[in-house]
């Protein structure tokens, strides 16, 4: 039965409410399969590249090239989505990329000269397919000025990071278990077919924008909107988090003799940052996203500090189990606030510069902590997530004022911070 936004508001958002919105499962499950490659795939070309030469900082180095080149090409892709639709862009794209690992995969294993592996992690990166925000895009299109987008987006948080829990578990165990490649065979044929069931899906994907050449209206870039690149910089800085983790705990864990217990120590890490985005899902805030991300992106900071101290598997276990607890409300808070800040037509793109504001992060922190490993300890890599956080929040507290909607004269030109009542299922 139908129910408007107002009888929403009247009701306390709830998982339940959510997930009985119409068509909503047509899209989950195929998005829940066609994202898990997303957390497969730098820790996947760490441990390949790290096997085949023996270097962290290599493998460090060509895993964040593909990070970075994820980083550049998903905002391109994003904006492709909002214009022509998901479905005419995933399509083409899921194969480039299936095509891109098997020969990042086929050159390392030959024993391919390094200029070779970094040229083929560009396309690998380039080509990831950004269904998180493109399932984002869909539930923003289907709860159009409903309370219920900030439980959507605390649901898709805990999406995300259950694929963290799954993802580093599953690619260390077939990298480590089976064969140093079968991680990232893995990812390919998750993307390939994943990829496909969910471009299927057209009945739930948002309208193609018709702004664009010839159009006649002006098409608007979601980094044109300062709050969004205020988020951005904060992002990048939880992505250094990501890549801190996932070299520094690695490499943790061989220097202890236990190499299988990477996945499980990083899972433990994403199983923090899942329980946090269940608990934020399920409460009614009456505290404004702004300020929710203003008290969660310190404690970020915070959590991060006491890192590099650990030095045994428990202590580390409980560390990254308070820092993954931390990471989950701010990034809610941020995709929360895109719906705000961003006119419909550019959220697709919108949340892909966020998500590949993680994914540059991720390899920045990848990079930069496997040459500090290199040349120290596996400790010494538990140091980039907190400068990065710590560089990150400077840069939020200082900007604050443009993650408030009415500082956005873009956005009030358009009339985006007002909702009609529509619909919702």
């Amino acid at each position: 039965m139908a129910s408007t936004v107002n009888d929403h508001a009247e009701a306390r958002p709830g998982y339940g409410q959510l997930l009985r919105t119409r068509g909503a499962w047509t899209f989950l499950l195929p998005g829940f399969l066609a994202r898990q490659p997303f957390a497969m795939l730098t820790i996947g070309i760490l441990l390949l590249v790290e096997h085949t030469t023996g270097s962290y900082g290599t493998a460090g180095a060509v895993s964040a090239t593909a990070g970075v080149a994820m980083a550049l090409f998903a905002p391109q892709g994003g904006k492709l989505a909002d214009r022509f639709g998901q479905g005419r862009v995933l399509v083409p794209g899921v194969i480039v990329h299936a095509a891109a690992i098997s020969l990042l995969i086929t050159l390392a294993l030959a024993g391919a000269p390094l200029w070779a592996l970094f040229a083929a992690a560009v396309p690998a990166g380039a080509s990831t397919p950004q269904i998180g925000p493109m399932v984002r895009a869909r539930w923003a299109a289907r709860l159009e000025g409903s309370p219920l987008m900030s439980t959507a987006a605390a649901f898709e948080s805990v999406t995300d990071e259950f694929t963290f829990v799954i993802g580093p578990v599953l690619v260390t165990a077939l990298s480590t278990g089976v064969h140093p490649a079968a991680g990232l065979i893995t990812e390919a044929v998750l993307t390939l077919v994943g990829g496909l069931l969910f471009a299927s899906q057209r009945r739930t994907q948002p309208e193609p924008s018709r702004s664009g050449p010839g159009s006649g209206e002006k098409a608007v870039s979601a980094l044109s909107v300062p709050g969004v690149r205020v988020l951005a910089i904060a992002f990048l800085g939880i992505g250094s988090v990501f890549g801190g983790m996932q070299v520094s705990m690695t490499a943790f864990t061989k220097e202890l003799g236990e190499p299988g217990l990477n996945g499980l120590m990083y899972g433990t890490f994403a199983a923090g940052n899942m329980i946090a985005g269940l608990v934020c899902g399920a409460i009614a805030w009456r505290v404004t996203p702004q300020r929710r991300l203003l008290i969660a992106y310190p404690l970020l900071a915070l959590a991060t500090t006491p890192l590099w101290a650990a030095h045994a598997l428990p202590l580390l276990g409980g560390l990254g189990l308070l820092v993954g607890l931390c990471i989950a409300p701010a990034l809610i808070t941020g995709y929360t606030l895109v719906d705000s800040l961003v006119p419909p037509t550019a959220r697709t793109e919108a949340f892909t510069w966020l998500t590949g504001a993680v994914g540059l992060g991720q390899a920045a922190g990848a990079s930069i902590g496997g040459r500090v490993i290199d040349s120290h300890t596996a400790s010494a890599g538990f140091l980039i997530p907190l400068v990065g956080t710590a560089a990150a929040l400077v840069v939020l507290l200082t900007l604050r004022k443009a993650l408030s909607p009415k500082g956005e004269s873009l956005i009030a030109a358009r009339g985006v911070g007002h909702r009609e009542p529509v619909s919702v299922d």
